[in-house]
């Protein structure tokens, strides 16, 4: 069953995002003083007496800028409203009414969807009068809310957004539960287990659900990719870096599975990020990297390896997860040639290091060249970083390993004895090592013993963890 969608809108700095954390009960959304915070949309569903909806945060609307990216803005906040089946309008009960909150008002009335007039701020008994002058709105009843304090007035709303969308929980809410007729059960019951059966069918045809994080340095394009996959603007796309400021994730169905894609602020280098919102934007981007199984890389090709594109590769090691290096831009390279290709992957995979098990996808979000073939990458690498292997079979490589390449010995000619390894876990794959000196393993033997479990398995996308446990002899 669909999900009804609510979305909250209204000028800037009047308190929407404090209101939609505090209604998903999350800090989903970045909150500051400083008017303009949210951008782009966000979603998130959440739950109010038992019915579930989908709550759309929005940009705050500036119907008279002509600044490019409160133009976006704005057109973020209108295709909110296009898609919504219901709209929180949000005003600000100590500014006041204003011009800014009429013009909103006669976007909403165009739209013609049903609209709560939410009054914020109204954080004390005595602000109540305040909320009278937003009648001269004509958008029905204003309702206070304090969405900082999180009163109870925030409950009369989500009453409000549930009565609308489903006035039978509203009927049953307060008359109790209406009992139904014999047939009416049956019918029900019957409906309830055809519901189950297509639900059932759905879920068998969605395998393991994959989140999908976009990170890289500003400006190298990773909000123009995830647009030109969904085919819509999710989020917002313009020359100036450090436009996206929050993770917005999107969810779609690809080849059978469900992907969720969490474009990401750009993560610059700490000296270069003032503290406040763009500090808070690199916190959730580095956050987005450690809920996510597969991690898309996106590097700019006109620009070389900087030392801040190693630091992200080193926080996508650290974190463990698969990854995929996606050089965009490709289009602005001349004289492309498939030797080119190979010389630029050798180069990639020389400056990152500590994400040489990433394959290397050229791409171009212009032009929407090889586009689908991230997806496909990002799914081999997140069922690689799944990957199990028998321990009888992964002692037999181990053994060969060890008979081709001898460990090196240690001090007083102490060699290094490998007895059996056994996979502990998934997501990087991880494996013990039982040994009868863990000192003795050197970080290049290591690195070997990696090489020749790739070889073998493959694990291509994901790292791969070893660890040694002391084993006596006997």
């Amino acid at each position: 069953m669909t999900k009804h969608v609510v979305a909250i809108v209204g000028r800037p700095n009047v308190g929407k995002s404090t209101f939609f954390n505090r209604c998903v009960g999350a800090k989903h959304a970045i909150v500051d003083d400083q008017p303009g915070v949210t951008r782009d949309r966000i979603y998130r569903e959440t739950e109010w007496c038992g019915q579930e909806f989908v709550l759309v945060d929005t940009g705050g609307i500036l119907t008279e800028s002509t600044d490019e990216i409160t133009t976006q803005v704005y057109d973020q906040a209108r295709l909110a409203v296009t898609e919504a089946d219901l709209i929180v309008f949000m005003v600000d009960g100590k500014a006041g009414l204003n011009g800014a909150d009429e013009d909103v008002a006669n976007l909403l009335r165009r739209s013609k969807k049903p609209v709560i007039v939410a009054v914020n701020k109204i954080d004390d008994p005595k602000d109540g009068p305040n909320v009278l002058e937003f009648y001269q709105l004509g958008l029905g009843d204003p309702m206070p809310v304090s969405a900082m304090r999180g009163s109870g007035d925030v409950g009369d709303v989500l009453d409000k957004i549930i009565s609308l969308i489903n006035p039978d929980i509203q009927t049953q809410k307060k008359n109790g539960k209406v009992k139904k007729s014999k047939t009416e059960r049956l019918a029900d019951a019957e409906a309830a287990e055809i519901q189950a059966k297509e639900e059932e069918a759905r879920v068998s045809e969605i395998k393991n659900k994959i989140a999908i994080a976009i990170v890289g340095k500003p400006n190298v394009g990773k909000s123009s990719i995830v647009n030109a996959m969904i085919g819509e603007k999710r989020s917002i796309v313009t020359n100036v870096p450090g436009t996206t400021r929050d993770a917005i994730d999107t969810t779609i169905i690809y080849k059978g599975r469900e992907l969720t894609l969490v474009d990401t602020a750009g993560i610059r280098r700490k000296s270069k990020v003032d503290y406040g919102i763009e500090a808070f934007s690199v916190v959730r981007s580095l956050r987005a990297i450690s809920r996510s199984e597969v991690v898309v890389f996106v590097i700019d090709a006109t620009q070389e390896i900087s030392d801040q594109d190693q630091k992200i590769g080193a926080k996508i090691d650290e974190a463990g997860r698969a990854c995929v290096v996606v050089v965009n831009k490709w289009d602005l390279i001349e004289n492309k040639t498939s030797k080119l290709m190979n010389e630029f992957t050798e180069s990639v995979k020389t400056g990152l290091r500590m994400l040489s098990f990433a394959p290397v996808v050229f791409t171009s979000a212009e032009t929407k060249q090889r586009l689908t073939k991230i997806l496909d990458v990002a799914e081999q690498a997140y069922d690689e970083t799944q990957r199990r292997v028998s321990t009888g079979l992964l002692n037999q490589v181990i053994a060969e390993a060890v008979a081709l390449v001898p460990p090196p010995s240690g001090k007083r000619g102490k060699r290094l004895k490998v007895y059996y390894g056994t996979q502990v876990s998934v997501g990087p794959p991880t494996f013990i090592m039982f040994v009868n000196d863990s000192k003795l393993l050197t970080n290049s033997y290591k690195v070997y013993l990696e090489r020749k479990l790739r070889e073998s398995f493959g694990f291509i996308g994901t790292p791969i963890r070893i660890a040694t446990r002391d084993k006596k002899e006997k």
